[in-house]
């Protein structure tokens, strides 16, 4: 074949090419397009970004303010920026979005690195992206490859919204108040105290590293089951949070030289104090949220819009009682086994 004759075919491949490569843009733009008006599934409106909400537990006081029980489908109360550890929030950004600070919502270099390695070499979702998921997105646990990349689209289009709406530390307050750390606890202040009985605000570095490396896997990484896997994962956060510059090599090095230390303890409706009072309790509290409303009309939830209910009951007192009623039916329970037709097993006959 002369020079002249392969001179239209190459002209002919590079036209096709050039067509499947603006045809492709083309759709990929109407994607975003259709996204972003809906017509591709709910996206929240300005006012739902401007004011996410996620189910929080409801909690019962004691009189003195300390906590006696939670009503829950999800364990999660929320927390302020200024009341989680600094270390948290370094060990979230150097794990799992370092650039967070420098995009807007989207991480370009990530998201090429994604997509050349297919994945291989770690996901392009930033933070705001999984902020996006935890508050507004549905089935995203789907194996399905379209719906899959129709909800990546969705996401990137949300978090590119929060981010002209919320400022990075609420962006970042959000997210940990959303995510979940496995147990069934949801947000870094259960977490903090499910796992160390600590507030957020006190967490040490080791255990800012501990809760953050959850976050890949909460059940894989959950220290109370599997403490070896954990500690691995720690000191990859730890790792982390040095190529970060956040701690030096040496401080990194002190830290993984020791074990994580848990103090565990979960509280629900069936633990803690006066729990057969806080049954009776829900009980009535669901009646007063049949006949209450919120200011958007709907009806209050006991179980997700975090009511704060505040009793007379006192703990040092309920525990006085509690003691009493315990040691009063052992008692009686011995009586009881005295009883000759008891022991006999005839009490029943007639």
């Amino acid at each position: 074949m002369n020079q002249k004759a392969k001179k239209p075919i190459v002209k002919r491949a590079v036209k096709i090419l050039w067509t499947i490569f603006f045809a492709g843009i083309g759709i990929v733009a109407l994607i975003i397009i259709l996204a972003s008006v809906g017509a591709l599934g709910n996206m929240p409106s300005i006012e739902e970004l401007e004011n996410p909400s996620a189910s929080q537990a409801s909690q019962v006081f004691a009189d003195d303010g300390s906590i006696m029980g939670k009503y829950y489908l999800q364990d999660r109360v929320n927390v302020n920026y200024k009341d989680i550890s600094p270390y948290v929030i370094q060990a979230l950004v150097a794990t799992e979005d370092e650039r967070y600070y420098k995009h807007s919502g989207i991480d370009a270099k990530s998201l090429l690195r994604a997509v050349s390695s297919f994945g291989g070499e770690g996901g392009a979702s930033t933070i705001t992206m999984q902020t996006a998921k935890n508050l507004f997105t549905e089935n995203w646990g789907t194996k399905n490859v379209f719906l899959r990349l129709l909800q990546k689209v969705k996401e990137s289009i949300i978090a590119v919204r929060l981010e002209r709406n919320f400022t990075k530390e609420e962006i970042i307050t959000l997210y940990l108040n959303t995510v979940e750390f496995g147990d069934n606890v949801y947000g870094i202040r259960n977490a903090a105290r499910t796992f160390f009985q600590k507030d957020p605000d006190r967490l040490s570095i080791s255990e800012a590293a501990v809760l953050i490396g959850m976050l890949k896997a909460s059940t894989s990484y959950n220290p109370r089951l599997y403490p070896q896997r954990a500690l691995n994962r720690r000191n990859t956060v730890i790792n982390q949070m040095v190529r970060s510059n956040y701690i030096s090599a040496s401080e990194a090095d002190q830290i993984k030289a020791t074990s994580i230390v848990l103090n565990y303890s979960k509280q629900d409706e069936t633990t803690g104090l006066a729990p057969y009072f806080r049954m009776v309790l829900g009980e009535e509290l669901k009646k007063w949220c049949k006949d209450h409303k919120k200011s958007d009309g709907s009806n209050y939830n006991l179980y997700k819009d975090g009511l704060k209910i505040y009793t007379t009951i006192n703990p040092r007192m309920q525990l006085y009682a509690e003691d009493a009623v315990g040691q009063q039916l052992s008692y009686m329970q011995k009586v009881l086994n005295r009883q000759d037709n008891v022991r006999k097993g005839t009490v029943w006959n007639g």
